[in-house]
């Protein structure tokens, strides 16, 4: 597919905005809204009890989620949201008083609270302090103990965008017998993954940002040697081997992932982002991600051009992704002001958030430094 065929099926293009806020929640493309039709008509009377066309959508999508993450089907779980999923993680591990666990201080609240949680437990929370948006491999390693348990990290972090070095985490964890976490939110769809290269033990994302499918559906993926030694405190009827032998009571859970949807998954969720995952497989996620840091290179150049310092100005391109934020004094305003150009992007902790995706252009992005560098005159 070409960038143009894949632009043509974004409604939102043709209503004269430019939408950059893909790090919060991504837009619907033509195919996705087919695929609603297509399940709303089985529905309301074409074929309402249409279980069938959920299970081939149902692994089609872990198929093509598998294909972006480097995993195996076997090891995909469907899950509601992200902190439901890092929960899994975190509640299922046989804590021991004096346990330690790495975080960062620029996470994602999903990222932290679970954690902070085994407090109770006795567990010690130990917080490496980032540098201008960077989360720096060696201080991770310096914050090392011979009671860390796990280090959980944001592949791509939500604020300043910064790109961790998940293979140098990896490996270090490997080392040293640590459990690996990831947070994928903001970097599946954005850039390539593969979980077996980077030693990844845990990782979780959802599908409503930069995959553009729908809030309500995330996944799970862990590797089976983890999945051992995890304590399954939730458990319900699709969660055991022979779900559909209903009146048999028989607690033997699932060899697989999949052992982790306790019951009902969002469906239509699953069906949506079937079809969504067709623009990334159908483009390539190598040329996803090299148009992606191509236009994060040029909004920060840009940026610098009209004297603005985005935080990730002197970083290299491996630490980048698609989220580019810088700081001013004048955030809201200058949000609001881009709101009425119909010009879209974020403001978190006082930063202007933009997070151009792959079918962007740069000629959007030079509107929007048309736009911001004249208001700021």
């Amino acid at each position: 597919m070409t960038i143009e065929q894949i632009r043509s099926l974004f409604p939102h293009l043709d209503t004269d905005q430019v939408y950059f806020n893909h790090a919060a929640i991504g837009p619907w493309s033509k195919p996705v809204l087919d695929r609603i039709a297509e399940y709303s008509t089985q529905r309301s009377g074409g074929m309402v009890e249409n279980f069938p066309f959920f299970l081939q959508k149902n692994a089609s999508a872990r198929t093509k989620l598998a294909k972006l993450l480097g995993a195996e089907t076997s090891r995909l779980a469907w899950i509601d949201n992200v902190s439901n999923g890092l929960n899994i993680l975190a509640n299922g591990i046989d804590w021991q008083t004096g346990d330690r666990i790495i975080l960062n201080d620029i996470e994602f609240p999903s990222n932290v609270y679970p954690f902070l949680n085994l407090q109770r437990l006795g567990v010690e929370i130990d917080m490496v302090k980032s540098r201008n948006g960077v989360v720096d491999v060696g201080d991770i390693e310096n914050a090392i103990t011979p009671k860390t348990k796990l280090v959980s990290i944001s592949l791509v972090q939500f604020l300043s965008g910064y790109r961790a070095d998940i293979d140098a985490i990896g490996s270090l964890c490997k080392e040293k017998g640590i459990i690996f976490c990831v947070d994928a939110i903001q970097a599946t769809g954005v850039v390539e993954i593969d979980v077996a290269k980077s030693q990844i033990d845990f990782l979780c994302g959802g599908t409503q940002k930069w995959l553009m499918s729908s809030q309500g559906l995330s996944y799970i993926y862990l590797t089976e040697e983890l999945q051992s030694r995890i304590t399954q405190k939730n458990v319900g009827w699709a969660s055991v081997n022979d779900a559909w032998n209903l009146l048999d009571y028989n607690l033997s859970l699932k060899s697989t992932a999949e052992r982790f949807q306790n019951g009902t998954i969002n469906v239509l969720g699953v069906c949506l982002f079937d079809a969504s995952l067709d623009l990334f497989l159908g483009f390539g996620m190598n040329n996803v991600e090299n148009r992606i840091l191509k236009n994060t290179e040029h909004f920060i150049y840009q940026l610098v051009e009209i004297g603005i310092e985005p935080i990730l100005k002197n970083v290299d391109t491996k630490n980048r992704a698609g989220i580019v934020s810088f700081k001013h004094e004048r955030s809201n305003e200058i949000f609001e002001f881009l709101q009425g150009k119909r010009i879209y992007g974020a403001v978190r902790q006082g930063m202007i958030r933009f997070s151009p995706h792959f079918y962007n252009t740069k000629e959007e992005i030079d509107l929007v430094i048309k736009e911001l560098s004249g208001y700021l005159k």
